[in-house]
């Protein structure tokens, strides 16, 4: 059965301001829960990580170690 691009995660480039589609999919993960986040709803990330958060409270403490 082939896999269509809305079954698999997306792999991205994390740019400040935006990000490159690498792989097509369309989803990440939140590299702190491991959520699934639509490439639609993505808002925060991290271009020195090059990763994926949920939300910004997640980002937050991601950012400050915490």
């Amino acid at each position: 059965m082939l896999m269509s691009a809305s079954d698999r995660p997306a792999t991205l480039y994390y740019q400040p301001g935006s990000f490159r589609v690498l792989k097509s999919g369309d989803h990440v993960l939140c590299a702190v829960t491991g959520e699934v986040i639509a490439l639609e709803d993505l808002r925060y990330w991290s271009a020195e990580r090059q990763e994926a958060y949920a939300g910004p409270d997640i980002a937050t403490r991601r950012l400050l170690g915490a």
